[in-house]
């Protein structure tokens, strides 16, 4: 089942490009976080992409959007389908505004009545899905959703984020930014949910610098790495599916990161540093920020902050939100619990494991 919220784009908006709109992305700021948050001296490097229009999902939406059209997959005109949690669905918003096409995306009732909001005033037709899938949960009856949506409209295209390789290809231009940024990276810290932003900015700098580590960050309750599926109260990081975009072999080790310490390090951050932002952030923060303080001090650590804190003024940094979650007052601990492998047990706290594998490739070796 799903609900609809419709709303009306001018018929010029369809027909008229605005190119000069997608040069607002890139270019984001660079900020070191130093003490009272890292103390003791150290500091990680946050990449600042809630500085785009939309978070850091537009240069997916314009890339992905951008080569479809190229390739002849998105004809003039045509519709845009996609699912989404929220942040892709302001770059596609972004993209359909800037190449002249409508845009259909399918949610959830997780997503933020601010975002909701947002993707309306963009033009965007929304649905909202009703019932999760049995066992994909929320983004599987989004996924089912789409494809209904594409047989009803003919000529539709859906950039399909979770497999998709331009996903992975549109973040070139973030690492080429880092690049001139920093001299040098020793460790990037990225949050995972389609696996895009970090296989792709990887790829880039590992070029540049071959001992680069890649830290992942999911949250509790996902199966990206091989947890069981769980409901999950944070977006924008972690799955109920296995996206083909996560690039397993990159990672030299993976940190799950719970709601509470998520909200614990957004806040916290907020009050010392001013520099903050959503779920997503959080995470990859507080795993940034135990790398920082535990390695040595000429160790340059880059942690990518997706978005901005603006969206989760109803859950993050609400407090009746967080006390009806029992997200406050919860600091994480000052070292994450230890694992040997993801299938050791299930997580509900920060814990870390260096054994990273594709649960898709472990399942595929033992029916083999």
């Amino acid at each position: 089942m799903t609900s609809q919220i419709a709303f009306a784009r001018p018929e010029s908006a369809l027909t008229t490009g605005h190119a000069s709109l997608s040069l607002a992305v890139g270019d984001t700021p660079l900020a070191l976080v130093a003490d009272p948050f890292v103390p003791d001296g150290q500091s990680f490097w946050a990449k600042l992409e809630g500085f785009n229009p939309g978070g850091i999902k537009d240069r997916p939406g314009l890339h992905m959007i951008r080569q479809a059209r190229a390739r002849g997959g998105l004809r003039p005109g045509g519709t845009i389908i996609e699912s989404t949690s929220g942040t892709l669905g302001l770059g596609l918003a972004l993209a359909g505004i800037v190449f002249g096409h409508p845009v259909v995306l399918v949610a959830d009732p997780g997503m933020e009545p601010l975002m909701c909001r947002l993707l309306g005033s963009y033009g965007v037709r929304l649905e909202i899905v009703t019932e999760p899938h049995p066992t994909g949960g929320w983004q599987e009856a989004r996924r089912e959703r789409v494809q209904q949506l594409m047989r009803e409209l003919p000529g539709s295209y859906c950039p399909d984020q979770y497999n998709n390789p331009d996903n992975v290809d549109a973040y070139a231009g973030l690492a080429h930014e880092l690049l001139r940024q920093l001299p040098h990276i020793d460790v990037l810290v990225c949050s995972v949910g389609t696996g895009g932003h970090s296989a792709g900015i990887y790829r880039v700098l590992r070029r540049h610098n071959p001992r680069l580590r890649l830290v992942g960050v999911d949250t509790v309750g996902s199966t990206i790495f091989g947890q069981p599926a769980r409901p999950r109260l944070m977006r924008g990081l972690g799955s109920s599916i296995y996206p083909r975009n996560v690039d397993y072999d990159a990672f030299s080790e993976v940190h799950w990161v719970s709601a509470a310490e998520a909200v614990w390090t957004c806040r916290t951050m907020a009050r010392q540093h001013y520099v903050t932002g959503g779920w997503s952030t959080g995470a990859v923060a507080l795993v940034a920020r135990w790398l920082a303080r535990t390695g040595p001090a000429e160790r340059s650590v880059v942690a990518v902050f997706p978005d901005g804190p603006w969206r989760y003024w109803n859950t993050i940094f609400d407090d009746d939100y967080c006390r009806a979650h029992d997200l406050l007052d919860a600091p994480p601990a000052d070292e994450p619990e230890e694992v040997d492998s993801p299938r050791d047990h299930e997580v509900h706290r920060w814990t870390r494991c260096a054994n990273v594998i594709d649960p898709l490739a472990t399942a595929s070796r033992k029916a083999g």
